[in-house]
């Protein structure tokens, strides 16, 4: 027997499934919309592990989705915020470069934001970058004086409010446990009962490949969980960070390295660095999946980014068991930071998409079908650019499940 019956039912509560539900209520008033979360609260998973940074689109290859969402995915969230009252801070950003082979990428950072839009944008030389951020010493530097910081979960809940407000319902504690479609319907059965639907929109974030797989797709993909741990600076050592700091990053990775964030929470984060979990939920390094870590392990994608990364998947696995080496690699930018100056911290997992041929993806991934539009891989700026995303998946739906 079904239990409710959807136009589109969205699979996955996180930030960027609520935003489509948002969307597509707001484009169209009498659909029936039906969000269906596995766990007991929304934005549990990436969305509420994240730093909280409100990124400006400083790092995307022009013309990629991340380029295009993350300028007016910035200039949104601000005004979201805004009219929202929600509390953010544009805090400001230094991105540091000491090294030839680093000044080089900065000047190529620069030429990306500044091609993708980026407003105020500037390079600045150490005497300029002192006046920023005091304690850093870098040869030069890329400040970013718009960046902020938020809490996405604050984000998400008002989502859900114009969701509820607008019809839209959604189902917690509902696990998908199968997908099934017959004469044009889909039956989700999950934990909590079963929702029969038109159309499904897959935002399932770390199951999104199972999801895809479950409703017959093939999405060429496998998600590959690692988890970024952090440290909180003792209240003593906070004076030392002004805003947000970050090393010139590896362009061969869609990773940022180590950096330091103020949270919108009134904390400072040092981290994180990048290992392989050993569950897709693997929060703490004793997580453990059978079924996850199988999975892992037999896909031949694994394997070849594997030997392709094993150095620095060594130097993460090292810095992650050897707090010596992740405070080294903060000293990189701030020489006066201790260990004594670090207290213990968080963790989020990023769902990482990688290929057959080991390649980690680092642009979003969206996949559409005549019922479904699945979102593979929506790696940061993703909450950043949530708004905007929600906006362009529901005009895919608009094609795609001729909602017009």
């Amino acid at each position: 027997m079904v239990d409710a019956k959807y136009d589109v039912a969205i699979i996955g509560a996180g930030i960027i499934g609520l935003s489509t539900a948002m969307h597509l209520l707001q484009r169209h008033p009498n659909l029936k919309v039906g969000i269906v979360e596995k766990n007991h609260e929304i934005a549990s998973q990436q969305t509420g592990h994240n730093s909280g940074v409100i990124h400006s689109g400083i790092y995307y290859r022009p013309g990629s989705f991340k380029a295009q969402f993350c300028v007016e995915g910035r200039q949104s969230m601000v005004r979201f915020c805004e009219e929202n009252g929600i509390d953010f801070n544009p805090i400001g950003k230094v991105i540091i470069a000491n090294s030839e082979e680093e000044l080089a990428r900065l000047d190529l950072l620069h030429e990306r934001g500044t091609a993708n839009g980026v407003p105020d944008l500037q390079l600045v030389e150490a005497d300029k970058l002192k006046e920023i951020e005091p304690h850093v010493v870098a040869k030069r530097a890329l400040w970013a004086p718009h960046t902020g910081i938020v809490n996405y979960k604050d984000v998400s809940r008002v989502y859900l409010n114009r969701i509820e407000d607008t019809g839209g319902t959604i189902h917690l504690n509902s696990s998908v446990r199968s997908i099934e479609r017959n004469n044009g319907i889909t039956v989700i059965h999950t934990s909590s009962g079963d929702y029969e639907a038109t159309n499904v929109v897959n935002c399932a974030g770390l199951h999104s490949d199972r999801i895809a797989s479950m409703m017959g797709a093939n999405p060429g993909v496998k998600i590959v969980p690692f988890r970024g741990e952090y440290y909180t600076l003792k209240k003593e050592s906070e004076r030392l960070v002004k805003g947000l700091i970050y090393p010139v990053p590896d362009p061969d990775l869609p990773f940022l390295g180590v950096h330091f964030t103020h949270n919108i929470k009134g904390y400072v984060e040092a981290g994180p660095n990048a290992v392989l979990a050993t569950a897709r939920e693997g929060y703490r390094k004793r997580d453990f999946s059978p079924k996850d870590f199988t999975e892992t392990m037999t896909y031949k994608g694994f394997w070849k980014m594997a030997a392709q990364q094993w150095k620095t998947g060594f130097m993460e696995m090292n810095r992650s068991l050897r707090k010596s080496i992740f405070v080294r690699d903060l000293q990189k930018m701030i020489p006066e930071i201790q260990s004594s100056d670090l207290g213990d911290g968080g963790s989020g997992v990023r769902a990482q998409a990688v290929d057959a041929s080991g390649r980690l993806l680092d642009d979003f991934v969206i996949e559409q079908t005549e019922h479904s539009v699945h979102v593979l891989n929506a790696p940061s700026p993703g909450a950043t650019s949530s708004l905007v995303i929600g906006r362009h998946i529901t005009e895919l739906a608009d094609q795609a499940f001729s909602l017009n």
